[in-house]
């Protein structure tokens, strides 16, 4: 039988579920995902590094966990990062016989074998409305002891999750784009890889300006960009040359900061696969896949920079573009996976900048 565990807010507020995953207490950000599939990828999302992510969808599980060591072009298959990145796991149904054909085991002796703890037999739903009406707040996961409440967005988790040495894939393919580790999904790697680039991966706080590359890629990540003053610094020196640069979500609030603008905290936050935003100065639409706590202030742009997309829900800014310079960003997650892939074509106008730089300065 599965042992009680109580999920335990800052305010107060307890509520008791049943466990799975590991037995054990772990503290974090509680921050809710809409999503309805795609939790091995998001589990794995460094983005989430620090936080305790509970899932709206009814019925989590049911589709086992595919391998996590299983390699393709030196990149985990399956998975958006080598590991488990969340502090726990909250959901309602907890399926514990899983079907898919390219399933190994359960979700719960997954997270069992990285020492995460995951409760379910909870009012997810409630829960959401908490967080929504409430803004994100801390929270733990109490088992076998009490731990004191963590605030992740105090520590640099950028340092924590990104490589400590530079990585080549795709080595020796004619364009050549660095990327800027600050928690990169591997699907972003993919995308590139895939059309033939090589990305040139270096730490967070990597001074590149030494490497021959045509183009420049910031990538997402988890907690506040104020903290990675390195990147942001190389940033700033990179904007004041031509050559290409795209960011996506945290490396939206980078490049933001870099060229002058400033970041704010949101109240809980865009998690889900149906985040719906517009192409400024058009009717154009996407629903987009997004995981951020932090966005831009737009009102602050510099001369120089335009929005770029807008939150049809809320109207935060989902992207900035530079007026002159082949230089743009988003929010969202145009290389969702899982989610949709309607505005991946992103990835092909940035190579299309890059080829157009290096033809011009060949």
């Amino acid at each position: 039988m599965d042992k009680t565990v109580k999920l335990v807010f800052q305010d107060g507020l307890e509520i008791e579920g049943k466990s799975f995953g590991a037995y054990t207490s772990a503290a974090g950000e509680v921050v809710f995902n809409t999503a309805l599939v795609g939790y091995n990828e998001s589990l794995t999302d460094p983005s989430y590094k620090g936080q305790i992510m509970v899932m709206t969808a009814p019925m989590i599980g049911n589709y086992g966990v595919p391998d996590d060591k299983a390699m393709i072009n030196e990149i985990e298959a399956w998975m958006e990062s080598n590991q488990i990145q969340v502090t726990g796991l909250v959901v309602s149904y907890y399926a514990d016989d899983y079907s898919h054909w390219n399933a190994i085991q359960k979700l719960g002796a997954w997270l069992e074998s990285q020492n995460i703890p995951g409760i379910y037999g909870v009012d997810t739903r409630m829960i959401t409305k908490k967080l929504r009406e409430q803004g994100s707040t801390l929270g733990k996961i109490v088992a076998d002891k009490d731990v004191a409440y963590y605030d992740p967005n105090e520590d640099n988790l950028v340092d924590q999750v990104s490589c400590k040495e530079v990585i080549r894939y795709n080595e020796g393919a004619e364009i050549k784009i660095v990327l800027i580790d600050c928690g990169v999904k591997n699907n972003i790697i993919r995308c590139f890889v895939n059309r033939d680039v090589e990305v040139i991966r270096v730490p967070w706080d990597y001074d590149y300006s030494t490497l021959e590359y045509d183009g420049l890629f910031i990538s997402n990540g988890p907690g506040d960009p104020a903290l990675c003053i390195p990147t942001i610094n190389n940033i700033k020196e990179s904007l004041k040359a031509d050559k290409p640069i795209f960011g996506i979500c945290l490396g939206n609030q980078l490049v933001s900061l870099a060229a002058g603008a400033s970041t704010f905290k949101l109240k809980y936050g865009h998690r889900s696969h149906n985040q719906p935003v517009q192409l400024v100065g058009t009717k154009r639409c996407f629903i987009t896949s997004q995981n951020h706590g932090f966005a831009v202030d737009d009102s602050k742009l510099p001369e120089g920079f335009k929005t770029f997309f807008t939150n049809l829900n809320d109207g935060t800014c989902e992207g900035i573009r530079h007026e002159s310079k082949p230089i743009f960003t988003v929010q969202f997650h145009p290389e969702a996976m899982g989610g949709p892939v309607d505005t991946e074509y992103l990835f092909d106008e940035f190579i299309e900048e890059v080829k157009k730089y290096k033809n011009a300065n060949a």
